[in-house]
């Protein structure tokens, strides 16, 4: 429900994306450069399959498909779903990544004939694209983009299948990495699995720390603006506790909440914009259970 007051928590959003625009669409653009650049470097070079590229790889080998024309028709796909199922606002940030992920794949398409990797074991190859694609998605998701592909899905078969990011994430990869087994073999199907886990670890260690959540303890004037952002922009809960300064003993308010790693920039900015003079402190969390 939204609270009822002057405070427009929207243009707060709106602030967050238009400060430092060059600063964060060069770290955006070179995050999915990165990413290119280690999917036909490494990934596909590995025969290595997970997310929407591991579609692509598949089919390269099965058919002889770019790769990047299945990611990107994949991803027109999963944009028109995700504005049906998810809505415009989550969707908006979806879309320049989505589009430009497999237009630089193609156009790196031509890299690997410029590298020689020698005799270079296979599994060093595949660590190494694991490393460098988590490297270039945490650079994407640390200024609050995406480049679309298995998170759409994820996210849609979340909400509507009532069951958590987590389990579906489990189904969505499970079932791209199980196609690798059938198509490559064992080799490859390890392979991907411990990629798989690399490009996540990588990706939040860019991010900040390693935990898949963070939570924040916010002490702040502005209270009703921090909980109606929170509440209505990032759809999290807020536990409110009372507390009182041990040097001056004023009493206080602090707000506590729990977030997904990929949402730290958006709630750490969006305080910010809010009240530049607010108190918080961020740590990380490794397991969330129960809430309402």
């Amino acid at each position: 429900m939204l609270l009822k007051n002057t405070f427009d928590d929207n243009k707060v959003i709106q602030e967050i994306y238009n400060n430092d625009k060059l600063k964060r669409y060069s770290i955006f653009f070179i995050g999915v450069v990165i990413q290119a650049l280690a999917f036909n470097v490494f990934i596909l070079q590995s025969n290595m399959a997970f997310g929407v590229s591991g579609i692509g790889v598949v089919l390269n080998s099965l058919f002889g498909i770019a790769p990047s024309y299945t990611i990107l028709v994949a991803n027109v796909l999963l944009i028109v779903a995700s504005f049906v199922y998810l809505g415009k606002d989550v969707t908006s940030k979806t879309i320049v990544g989505a589009i430009l992920y497999p237009v630089l794949v193609q156009l790196t398409a031509g890299v690997p004939e410029m590298i020689n990797l020698g005799n270079t074991e296979p599994v060093i190859i595949a660590l190494s694209g694991a490393v460098l694609y988590g490297f270039g998605t945490g650079l994407v998701f640390k200024v609050g983009y995406t480049t679309g592909g298995s998170d759409v899905m994820k996210q849609i078969i979340s909400q509507y299948g009532k069951t958590s990011v987590g389990q579906a994430t489990i189904y969505v990869e499970g079932l791209i990495v199980l196609s690798c087994l059938f198509v490559f073999g064992w080799q490859s199907f390890i392979y991907s699995i411990i990629s798989l886990y690399l490009v996540g670890f990588f990706t939040d260690k860019v991010i900040l720390g390693i935990s898949k959540y963070k939570t924040f303890q916010i002490v702040t004037k502005k209270e009703k603006e921090v909980k109606q952002f929170i509440l209505n922009q990032l759809h999290h809960g807020v536990t409110i506790l009372d507390s009182h300064g041990g040097y001056t003993d004023n009493k206080r308010r602090i707000l506590l909440c729990t977030v997904p790693t990929k949402q730290y920039f958006l709630l750490k900015e969006g305080i910010l914009q809010i009240d530049e003079d607010a108190f918080f402190i961020i740590t990380d969390t490794y397991e969330v259970k129960g809430g309402a």
